[in-house]
């Protein structure tokens, strides 16, 4: 499970795709909460995100799936 937030770059991008691949719960910060959108935005643009979501929801969202684990 993983959450990438704001930044620069597609390394973090690369990580999470590797993540999902593997069985993991992806989510990436969505444009709008994003300071700087460019990590998130590679993550979608590769389709390594199984959602995209506005940062005060990303602990929420991770709690869910923990708890649906």
């Amino acid at each position: 499970m993983a959450a990438l937030l704001t930044g620069m770059g597609s390394d973090g991008a690369k990580g999470l795709l590797s993540i999902k691949q593997a069985g993991g719960y992806t989510i990436a910060q969505d444009e709008f909460s994003s300071v700087v959108w460019g990590m998130p935005k590679a993550a979608v643009d590769l389709g390594a995100a199984h959602e995209i979501v506005a940062l005060d929801k990303v602990t929420q969202r991770l709690l869910h799936q923990t708890i649906k684990v």
